[in-house]
């Protein structure tokens, strides 16, 4: 249900568009995508690829009937153009079904019921993480009619999936994932996408509070920033891309997004791929969860939601996260026994390296600078021939002025930012060596910067210094410390 009054670029029709669907063959097989997918390190579109699946008809009004009166939550928030971004633990919570998220979306604002506290006109609705095993435990057959084996995933379905639907201006504030990849189905309604490569990490501010294993959030409202407190974000590279009904969007791993409902309902499927990568990724997480809780605890230990992020409800205790520790570090090594012996570069605290340690590591660990790998694939290997055309279209980067400037949601001629043909792929490509030099210089920068963000310049809290403890550079640097020192 596209607003009338934001125009859009012309829509790629999916196949099938005007006939029978057995008359169209995918673009890519399903190892040419998952090739595609393994390699790739710039977000892109894929399209004509789920004209038949089953799950494109699954609209809010369909959803509303499957679910038969389940309540589930929904995230309120406000519609504002705040600079500050609108954490989950900031916003309210409501248990209704779709049916009555639906009445209240019609801006029926004399309705009762469990949305009668928040006026249509100044709130979004979103039900957001909703993973289908929980959702549709008692309808197990649906899964089915999500194919993420057409993207070379066999059996991979609904089950390892996650259900979004949100109201006009619902979103999700800017962070990146620490684990996998992402791949999200875009079912109804039309989402904004601004994403930014991992190079520009320190550009972003990361902190890890609120606290959600898994993801890093930017202390930055990127449709709305505060460029005097962030003055590093006008170095980010922001990419944009308006994702549409029948596209697929493929979010490379630890790719920075802020994602925006456009429309007035809007429903997504999405599904994280699993990478090798993730094996050490896990143990950052497990020395940032350790370090988070120990110390907000000691600071607070009565307020534990003022800085644990709603989807966090793990017993915190310096216990057991020790154990999800150790844990971490042995499936490290249990994963190891099972991989090729590749080198492995001693980090230091500059984010250069010094000799090298032969380790017994998966054959694909990422080290030292996020950026440095090939920007089209991640073997470091020379650029293979372009995957690029019709149906695979790269997200582009945007040069012109930020949201902000015009009016953010409320505002925006809701532009289709994909580069159609490519060109621009190669121009990220020439930048990326100076890009990845302004990055290593603004790590310190950024570091610096968090102390200034305090009320009083003299005061340091205990945010401020977890900003620095659990900053993912610094993370990446005690995981690897700490897989050396067992492994000598």
């Amino acid at each position: 249900m596209a607003a009338g009054s934001e125009a859009t670029t012309p829509v790629i029709l999916a196949a099938g568009a005007g006939g029978e669907e057995g008359e169209h063959v995918k673009p890519f097989t399903p190892e040419k995508a998952k090739e595609i997918i393994m390699s790739l390190q710039q977000p892109a579109i894929f399209c004509n690829m789920v004209f038949d699946w089953p799950a494109r008809h699954w609209n809010a009004k369909y959803l509303s009937e499957v679910l038969h009166g389940k309540r589930i939550r929904f995230r309120m928030g406000m519609k504002s153009m705040s600079t500050v971004p609108q954490f989950e633990t900031t916003c309210s919570y409501v248990e209704a079904t779709l049916e009555e998220f639906l009445t209240w979306n019609c801006d029926q604002s004399s309705i009762s019921g469990p949305f009668r506290d928040y006026d249509h006109s100044k709130f979004w609705a979103y039900a957001d993480y909703k993973y289908f095993v929980s959702l549709f435990e008692d309808k197990t057959d649906i899964f089915q009619d999500v194919k993420w084996s057409d993207f070379g995933f066999p059996g991979r379905n609904g089950q390892e999936s996650t259900l979004w639907i949100g109201s006009l201006g619902a979103h999700t504030p800017c962070h990146l994932d620490s684990y996998g990849c992402n791949l999200v189905f875009q079912v109804q309604g039309r989402k904004r996408w601004h994403l930014f490569p991992p190079e520009d990490t320190p550009f972003l501010y990361p902190t890890r509070i609120p606290y959600e294993e898994s993801s890093v959030f930017s202390k930055i409202n990127v449709v709305n920033p505060d460029l005097k407190r962030f003055p590093q974000f006008q170095k980010a590279q922001r990419h944009m891309v308006t994702l549409s009904p029948g596209q697929v969007l493929f979010v490379p791993r630890h790719w920075w997004h802020y994602v925006e409902s456009i429309d007035p309902v809007t429903v997504s499927i999405n599904s994280w791929i699993e990478l090798e990568e993730d094996h050490l990724a896990r143990v950052e997480e497990a020395i940032t969860r350790m370090l988070v809780c120990a110390l907000k605890t000691a600071e607070n230990p009565q307020n534990t939601r003022a800085w644990l992020n709603p989807t966090e409800v793990e017993e915190t205790s310096h216990a057991v996260n020790c154990c999800y520790l150790n844990a971490a570090v042995s499936a490290f090594f249990d994963r190891c026994r099972t991989s090729k012996v590749v080198e492995i570069q001693a980090p230091r605290t500059d984010g250069e390296c010094m000799k090298k340690e032969e380790l017994n590591v998966y054959s694909h660990m990422e080290v030292g600078q996020t950026g440095s790998q090939n920007l089209t694939t991640g073997t470091g290997k020379p650029e293979a021939a372009s995957p690029f055309g019709p149906d695979l279209v790269p997200v582009a980067q945007r040069s012109e002025e930020p949201p902000s400037e015009r009016g953010g949601i409320f505002g925006s001629d809701g532009k289709d930012f994909v580069d159609k043909d490519g060109e621009h792929f190669g121009k990220l490509h020439c930048a990326k060596r100076q890009q990845i030099m302004n990055s290593e210089k603004a790590i310190k920068e950024q570091i610096a910067s968090n102390a200034t963000t305090a009320p009083s310049q003299t005061f340091i809290s205990t945010d401020d210094l977890l900003d620095c403890l659990v900053n993912p550079q610094v993370t990446r640097i005690v995981a690897q410390l700490l897989i050396q020192g067992r492994s000598l």
